[in-house]
């Protein structure tokens, strides 16, 4: 079986992209993505504690969409913490490593 690789190009630096699909710039840094995540984690915080208490009222319009919102919230921060996790692991990784 031969395989076409004519569509396969070599990806520089400006090709990567974010999660949203946008060019990333070459002055995007670590916090600036950190700080946009923190964003969205903290967007999904709020409308899975709106969900919450739309529930808790009984002003809920679309259970399953309350449901997928809370769902949302809760994902997001556990892999919130997970990265965090990693993050701490690696730093005393780095300060267990000898010069």
């Amino acid at each position: 079986m031969e395989k076409n690789l004519q569509g396969i190009t070599r990806l520089t630096g400006n090709e990567l992209t974010h999660s949203k699909g946008t060019p990333k710039s070459g002055g995007s840094s670590f916090g600036d993505v950190l700080k946009e995540t923190l964003g969205e984690v903290n967007e999904l915080q709020e409308k899975g504690q709106k969900a919450m208490s739309d529930l808790a009222t009984g002003q809920v319009k679309d259970l399953h969409q309350a449901a997928i919102a809370i769902d949302k919230a809760e994902l997001s921060m556990k892999m919130m913490l997970e990265v965090r996790n990693k993050a701490i692991n690696a730093y005393k990784e780095i300060l267990r490593t000898q010069i």
